[in-house]
């Protein structure tokens, strides 16, 4: 087979339904974190699209997201055919969004295999990134298991789930070896405390789990029809209608009574044919503004800036400016640890500690009519 005639029946989703809270005052409900621009010149879902051209052909890409967030995804992927970014009438987790991705390819080709993405990750080292996938991607094809991929912990982090590693995969009989470790799965764990993560990290056996998923159109509705019958069943419905108008309307009849799960616990911790593809390349799912400042040259007193900062006895900060007319300068006074965030309409302070209860921020304006303009 040659390599174009392989690329074809390669299919990418990107999941971009997220509403990516954690990221406001930047991030809103119409443009959440995968939508923005926070580093580099293009949006998170921008650069996750240009990470697997080279892998994938662009007709191949979909993007499943939801029908606030539909108008912004195809303003910024204006090449992509307008029918190739799928509006979710309501969210119901990521093994929906499984089903109906596997629905969409099957209905182009029912031996194709498909790379489950999410659109909101940082990966510096594009090259490497697409090795991993090309090699998870003949993996798929040639074998019936389900691949996700890995990343080699690099410190104890508890905000991660993992991957317990076992024995390395042989070569399918035939094929040449992968360049990328390939191994059986033992078990997925969800987020460990501090001391437990702590002993994972020492063993060397397990990986973060990325949620990034490859397989073949046979291979996932044989894993749906076994541990999720239901949505395997409602996949081959909707299988039927795929790339016709008939598909809005049968999601929208059917999606709100889908089981609300995600594709973790539906199906990845109970199938026994799950292996992981060693992810030996920069990552970071950037979770928190805390987070952007590891992407960010500090100055002398450790203050991560973009925008114009003076400031008096003020370290370890997150300055970001959103703003792009009419930049004013940010003065700090004895200032310690802290996000600044400023956008045209409103303003954060928060002490980088208390990073995760900005959801809660966005809770309470969501309920204040004064304040809901702006989530």
């Amino acid at each position: 087979m040659s390599a174009k005639s392989s690329k074809q029946d390669r299919f990418v989703i990107i999941m971009a339904g997220g509403r990516g809270e954690r990221f406001w005052p930047v991030s809103r409900e119409k443009t959440p974190k995968q939508l923005i621009t926070l580093l580099g010149g293009r949006s998170f879902l921008q650069q996750a699209v240009d990470r697997v051209l080279p892998v994938v052909p662009l007709e191949n890409i979909y993007i499943i997201t939801n029908a606030v967030q539909a108008p912004e995804v195809r303003r910024q992927l204006p090449k992509l055919p307008k029918e190739n970014v799928v509006a979710e009438p309501v969210g119901r987790d990521t093994c929906a969004a499984v089903a109906l991705g596997a629905a969409i390819v099957g209905a182009h080709s029912l031996t194709g295999v498909m790379a489950v993405l999410p659109a909101d990750h940082v990966i510096p080292s594009a090259k490497q990134f697409q090795q991993v996938l090309n090699d998870a991607f003949d993996r798929a094809k040639q074998d019936p298991v389900i691949v996700t991929i890995g990343i080699p912990p690099t410190e104890p982090a508890t905000g991660y789930g993992y991957i317990h590693v076992g024995e390395t995969l042989a070569p399918v009989e035939g094929t040449k070896p992968s360049k990328t470790k390939l191994s059986k799965v033992l078990r997925f764990v969800e987020k460990p405390n501090e001391e437990t993560a702590a002993a994972y990290l020492k063993s060397g056996d397990y990986l973060w789990n990325a949620g990034m998923f490859i397989w073949s159109v046979p291979t996932i509705l044989a894993g749906l029809r076994v541990h999720c019958p239901e949505l395997e069943e409602a996949c081959q419905r909707w299988l039927k209608v795929a790339g016709t108008p008939r598909l809005d309307r049968v999601l929208a009849k059917e999606y709100p009574g889908i089981k609300k799960i995600s594709v973790d616990f539906a199906l990845l911790e109970k199938a026994d044919n799950v292996v992981v593809a060693d992810g030996g390349f920069a990552w970071d799912d950037l979770g928190a503004w805390t987070a952007l400042a590891r992407h960010l040259k500090p100055d002398a007193h450790g203050n991560c800036v973009v925008g114009d900062l003076v400031q008096v006895d003020s370290e370890n900060n997150l300055v970001f400016d959103a703003r792009t007319k009419n930049r004013s300068t940010i003065t700090l006074v004895g200032i310690t640890d802290s996000i600044i965030v400023q956008t045209d309409d409103s303003l954060l302070v928060a002490h980088k500690s208390q990073a995760q209860k900005i959801k809660n921020l966005v809770r309470q304006l969501t309920e204040s009519k004064a304040h809901k303009k702006l989530v």
